[in-house]
């Protein structure tokens, strides 16, 4: 028998990280794709969905989304200080959203069968 370096809850905790970073490219996008949104209402709208998610994750990814061509950002001014910068989808943005909803929903059927 093979000795195990972790438990199995260790094991599925560490499964379920990695589906939640696949999924959060597509959360984040469809956070997006109503209007305008700045970064801390990103954040609210995915906890709020029950996502955990944490600052440090969010700001590479969206900068990631902005550079890949997903996102594009606006400043707007605040009455609460300096402008802020809000993000919304860009065509190509949503053209990718619409693929991986498709994908996520042939997942869905996939394992609903298994």
């Amino acid at each position: 028998m093979i000795e195990q370096d972790m438990s199995t809850e260790q094991y599925a905790e560490n499964v379920a990280i990695q589906l939640r970073k696949g999924f959060l490219v597509y959360c984040v996008l469809k956070v997006c794709s109503a209007e305008a949104v700045y970064t801390s209402d990103i954040i609210s709208k995915l906890r709020n969905a029950e996502l955990v998610v944490v600052e440090g994750t969010i700001y590479p990814l969206l900068s990631r989304l902005h550079k890949d061509g997903l996102l594009a950002h606006e400043w707007q001014e605040s009455e609460q200080g300096p402008p802020r910068k809000y993000y919304r989808l860009t065509p190509y943005g949503k053209e990718v959203m619409e693929q991986v909803s498709h994908k996520i929903t042939t997942l869905n059927a996939t394992l609903k069968k298994l």
